[in-house]
Protein backbone atom coordinates (compact mmCIF):
# COMPACT_ATOMS: atom_id res chain seq x y z
CA UNK A 1 0.00 0.00 0.00
CA UNK A 2 1.67 3.12 -1.15
CA UNK A 3 0.39 6.67 -0.05
CA UNK A 4 -0.64 9.05 -3.96
CA UNK A 5 -1.01 12.61 -3.68
CA UNK A 6 -3.84 13.77 -5.64
CA UNK A 7 -1.60 16.23 -7.83
CA UNK A 8 -4.50 19.13 -8.45
CA UNK A 9 -3.92 20.33 -4.85
CA UNK A 10 -0.84 22.54 -6.80
CA UNK A 11 -1.79 24.66 -8.94
CA UNK A 12 1.19 25.66 -10.84
CA UNK A 13 2.30 24.59 -14.30
CA UNK A 14 2.57 20.40 -14.56
CA UNK A 15 5.91 20.25 -14.84
CA UNK A 16 6.81 22.22 -11.65
CA UNK A 17 4.19 20.75 -9.77
CA UNK A 18 5.78 17.15 -10.66
CA UNK A 19 8.76 18.35 -9.39
CA UNK A 20 7.49 19.17 -6.18
CA UNK A 21 5.61 16.20 -5.64
CA UNK A 22 8.76 14.23 -5.94
CA UNK A 23 10.72 16.61 -3.90
CA UNK A 24 8.26 16.43 -1.09
CA UNK A 25 8.85 12.63 -0.71
CA UNK A 26 5.71 10.79 -3.16
CA UNK A 27 6.36 8.06 -5.28
CA UNK A 28 2.83 8.32 -6.34
CA UNK A 29 0.37 10.67 -7.81
CA UNK A 30 -3.07 10.70 -8.46
CA UNK A 31 -4.46 13.24 -11.91
CA UNK A 32 -7.09 14.13 -13.49
CA UNK A 33 -7.99 13.48 -17.59
CA UNK A 34 -6.43 16.98 -18.86
CA UNK A 35 -2.70 16.18 -16.76
CA UNK A 36 -0.22 14.24 -18.87
CA UNK A 37 -1.24 14.78 -22.02
CA UNK A 38 2.26 15.15 -23.83
CA UNK A 39 5.07 12.69 -24.56
CA UNK A 40 7.31 15.48 -22.30
CA UNK A 41 5.54 15.32 -19.19
CA UNK A 42 5.06 11.52 -19.07
CA UNK A 43 8.68 11.08 -19.67
CA UNK A 44 8.98 14.01 -16.94
CA UNK A 45 7.15 11.20 -15.17
CA UNK A 46 9.16 8.05 -15.11
CA UNK A 47 12.41 10.67 -14.71
CA UNK A 48 11.15 11.62 -11.53
CA UNK A 49 10.34 7.97 -10.52
CA UNK A 50 6.71 8.65 -9.97
CA UNK A 51 4.02 6.33 -10.53
CA UNK A 52 0.36 6.84 -11.50
CA UNK A 53 -1.75 5.72 -9.09
CA UNK A 54 -4.96 6.75 -10.05
CA UNK A 55 -7.45 9.32 -12.28
CA UNK A 56 -10.13 11.18 -11.43
CA UNK A 57 -11.83 10.33 -14.86
CA UNK A 58 -15.53 12.18 -14.88
CA UNK A 59 -13.49 15.64 -14.02
CA UNK A 60 -12.37 17.86 -16.77
CA UNK A 61 -15.55 17.23 -18.03
CA UNK A 62 -16.29 19.85 -21.35
CA UNK A 63 -18.87 22.22 -21.54
CA UNK A 64 -22.36 21.04 -21.78
CA UNK A 65 -21.14 17.22 -21.26
CA UNK A 66 -22.35 15.12 -18.21
CA UNK A 67 -22.97 11.70 -16.93
CA UNK A 68 -26.94 12.26 -16.50
CA UNK A 69 -28.23 15.11 -18.60
CA UNK A 70 -28.49 16.10 -21.92
CA UNK A 71 -25.17 15.89 -22.91
CA UNK A 72 -24.99 12.08 -21.69
CA UNK A 73 -23.09 10.80 -24.93
CA UNK A 74 -20.30 13.37 -24.55
CA UNK A 75 -19.83 12.51 -20.66
CA UNK A 76 -19.42 8.86 -21.68
CA UNK A 77 -17.11 9.56 -24.41
CA UNK A 78 -15.26 12.29 -22.24
CA UNK A 79 -14.90 9.16 -19.64
CA UNK A 80 -14.11 6.36 -22.29
CA UNK A 81 -11.07 8.50 -23.43
CA UNK A 82 -10.33 9.14 -19.71
CA UNK A 83 -10.18 4.90 -19.18
CA UNK A 84 -7.67 5.07 -21.90
CA UNK A 85 -5.72 7.49 -21.01
CA UNK A 86 -5.50 6.08 -17.22
CA UNK A 87 -4.40 2.40 -18.37
CA UNK A 88 -1.81 4.10 -21.09
CA UNK A 89 0.10 5.70 -17.78
CA UNK A 90 -0.15 2.54 -15.94
CA UNK A 91 -2.60 3.45 -13.41
CA UNK A 92 -4.83 0.76 -11.96
CA UNK A 93 -7.54 2.65 -10.58
CA UNK A 94 -10.18 5.03 -12.02
CA UNK A 95 -13.22 7.14 -10.36
CA UNK A 96 -16.30 8.55 -10.78
CA UNK A 97 -18.20 11.20 -8.39
CA UNK A 98 -21.77 11.38 -8.33
CA UNK A 99 -23.86 13.65 -10.23
CA UNK A 100 -27.35 14.78 -11.07
CA UNK A 101 -30.53 14.02 -8.77
CA UNK A 102 -31.57 11.07 -10.43
CA UNK A 103 -30.24 7.42 -9.11
CA UNK A 104 -31.29 5.53 -11.96
CA UNK A 105 -29.98 8.21 -14.45
CA UNK A 106 -26.60 7.99 -12.71
CA UNK A 107 -26.91 4.19 -12.31
CA UNK A 108 -27.34 3.43 -16.78
CA UNK A 109 -23.87 4.48 -17.99
CA UNK A 110 -22.24 2.85 -14.66
CA UNK A 111 -22.38 -0.96 -16.05
CA UNK A 112 -21.00 0.08 -19.61
CA UNK A 113 -17.93 1.95 -18.30
CA UNK A 114 -17.38 -0.68 -15.45
CA UNK A 115 -16.92 -3.05 -18.47
CA UNK A 116 -14.76 -1.01 -20.67
CA UNK A 117 -12.86 -0.25 -17.34
CA UNK A 118 -12.35 -3.94 -16.98
CA UNK A 119 -11.04 -4.47 -20.30
CA UNK A 120 -8.68 -1.58 -19.74
CA UNK A 121 -7.09 -3.86 -16.56
CA UNK A 122 -8.85 -0.47 -14.38
CA UNK A 123 -11.07 -0.97 -11.28
CA UNK A 124 -13.84 1.46 -12.01
CA UNK A 125 -15.01 3.53 -8.50
CA UNK A 126 -17.81 5.63 -6.96
CA UNK A 127 -17.03 8.27 -4.55
CA UNK A 128 -19.84 8.16 -1.53
CA UNK A 129 -20.32 12.37 -0.97
CA UNK A 130 -22.72 13.92 0.98
CA UNK A 131 -25.08 16.11 -0.30
CA UNK A 132 -25.15 14.30 -3.60
CA UNK A 133 -27.33 11.74 -4.37
CA UNK A 134 -25.00 9.20 -2.70
CA UNK A 135 -24.62 10.90 1.24
CA UNK A 136 -23.35 7.78 2.67
CA UNK A 137 -21.11 4.80 2.57
CA UNK A 138 -23.55 2.00 3.23
CA UNK A 139 -26.18 3.98 0.67
CA UNK A 140 -23.38 3.98 -1.96
CA UNK A 141 -22.42 -0.16 -1.44
CA UNK A 142 -26.19 -0.97 -1.36
CA UNK A 143 -26.60 1.24 -4.56
CA UNK A 144 -23.20 -0.30 -6.37
CA UNK A 145 -24.48 -3.74 -5.36
CA UNK A 146 -28.08 -3.32 -6.68
CA UNK A 147 -26.25 -2.08 -10.07
CA UNK A 148 -24.56 -5.96 -10.04
CA UNK A 149 -21.78 -5.37 -11.65
CA UNK A 150 -18.03 -6.92 -10.12
CA UNK A 151 -16.15 -4.19 -11.54
CA UNK A 152 -17.98 -1.42 -9.70
CA UNK A 153 -15.95 -0.06 -6.18
CA UNK A 154 -16.39 2.61 -3.22
CA UNK A 155 -14.04 5.07 -2.90
CA UNK A 156 -14.24 5.81 0.52
CA UNK A 157 -13.36 9.37 1.36
CA UNK A 158 -12.46 9.81 5.45
CA UNK A 159 -13.51 13.38 5.30
CA UNK A 160 -16.94 12.82 3.45
CA UNK A 161 -17.46 10.29 6.46
CA UNK A 162 -16.42 12.76 9.11
CA UNK A 163 -19.41 14.65 7.69
CA UNK A 164 -21.45 12.20 7.50
CA UNK A 165 -20.92 11.19 11.39
CA UNK A 166 -19.46 7.77 9.94
CA UNK A 167 -16.84 5.45 11.83
CA UNK A 168 -14.10 5.64 9.21
CA UNK A 169 -12.91 2.09 10.57
CA UNK A 170 -15.94 0.71 10.87
CA UNK A 171 -17.12 1.91 7.33
CA UNK A 172 -13.66 0.32 5.84
CA UNK A 173 -14.86 -2.81 7.22
CA UNK A 174 -18.48 -2.54 6.01
CA UNK A 175 -16.81 -1.95 2.67
CA UNK A 176 -14.77 -5.22 2.42
CA UNK A 177 -14.01 -6.14 -1.28
CA UNK A 178 -15.63 -3.52 -2.65
CA UNK A 179 -13.27 -1.31 -1.18
CA UNK A 180 -11.23 -0.25 -4.34
CA UNK A 181 -9.40 2.92 -3.71
CA UNK A 182 -9.05 5.55 -0.34
CA UNK A 183 -8.96 9.64 -0.08
CA UNK A 184 -7.48 11.17 2.88
CA UNK A 185 -8.57 14.93 4.07
CA UNK A 186 -9.70 15.88 6.88
CA UNK A 187 -12.47 19.03 7.26
CA UNK A 188 -14.97 20.68 10.10
CA UNK A 189 -16.84 18.39 10.10
CA UNK A 190 -19.61 19.86 8.29
CA UNK A 191 -17.97 21.34 5.40
CA UNK A 192 -15.87 19.55 2.66
CA UNK A 193 -12.84 21.20 3.13
CA UNK A 194 -10.04 19.35 2.12
CA UNK A 195 -7.50 20.36 4.73
CA UNK A 196 -4.49 18.69 6.03
CA UNK A 197 -4.53 16.01 8.01
CA UNK A 198 -5.59 16.86 11.93
CA UNK A 199 -5.91 20.65 10.75
CA UNK A 200 -9.93 19.74 11.46
CA UNK A 201 -11.83 17.66 13.60
CA UNK A 202 -9.77 14.55 12.68
CA UNK A 203 -7.25 12.93 15.01
CA UNK A 204 -4.56 10.88 15.08
CA UNK A 205 -6.61 7.79 16.83
CA UNK A 206 -9.42 7.78 14.28
CA UNK A 207 -6.49 7.96 11.36
CA UNK A 208 -4.70 5.36 12.54
CA UNK A 209 -7.68 3.19 13.76
CA UNK A 210 -8.96 3.10 10.12
CA UNK A 211 -5.30 2.43 8.35
CA UNK A 212 -5.51 -0.38 10.80
CA UNK A 213 -8.70 -1.58 9.43
CA UNK A 214 -7.40 -1.25 6.22
CA UNK A 215 -4.35 -3.97 7.09
CA UNK A 216 -6.51 -6.34 8.80
CA UNK A 217 -8.76 -5.92 5.95
CA UNK A 218 -5.99 -6.78 3.57
CA UNK A 219 -6.68 -3.78 1.38
CA UNK A 220 -4.24 -4.25 -1.49
CA UNK A 221 -4.94 -0.31 -3.41
CA UNK A 222 -3.40 2.68 -2.63
CA UNK A 223 -4.40 5.64 0.33
CA UNK A 224 -4.16 9.15 -1.31
CA UNK A 225 -4.08 12.82 -0.09
CA UNK A 226 -6.94 14.41 -1.40
CA UNK A 227 -6.31 18.35 -0.47
CA UNK A 228 -7.59 21.29 -2.27
CA UNK A 229 -5.71 23.89 -4.01
CA UNK A 230 -7.29 27.06 -1.99
CA UNK A 231 -6.40 25.90 1.65
CA UNK A 232 -3.37 28.10 2.80
CA UNK A 233 -0.15 26.14 1.40
CA UNK A 234 -1.48 23.25 0.22
CA UNK A 235 2.54 21.59 -0.54
CA UNK A 236 3.40 22.19 3.14
CA UNK A 237 -0.13 20.34 4.39
CA UNK A 238 0.74 17.66 1.70
CA UNK A 239 4.06 17.64 3.45
CA UNK A 240 3.06 17.11 7.00
CA UNK A 241 0.16 14.76 6.35
CA UNK A 242 2.83 12.49 4.38
CA UNK A 243 4.63 12.62 8.15
CA UNK A 244 1.65 11.60 9.72
CA UNK A 245 0.48 8.46 7.76
CA UNK A 246 4.28 7.45 7.49
CA UNK A 247 4.28 7.56 10.94
CA UNK A 248 1.39 5.08 11.19
CA UNK A 249 2.04 2.62 8.30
Amino acid sequence: MALAACIWALTCEEEMALDQIAEAGFSHIDIRPSWLQSGDLQQRVRDLGLTVSCMAASADMPEGASLTGEGSQAGRDHVFKALEHCAALGAKVAYLVPEGDCLDRFAEPLPILAERAQELGLKLCVEHFPGTILPTVPFTLDYLAKIGHPNLYLVFDIGHAQMANENPAEMVVLAGDRLGYVHLDDNDGENDLHLGLCDGVMTEDVLKAMLQALDELGYASNVSLELKADIPDPLDSLKRSREIVRSML
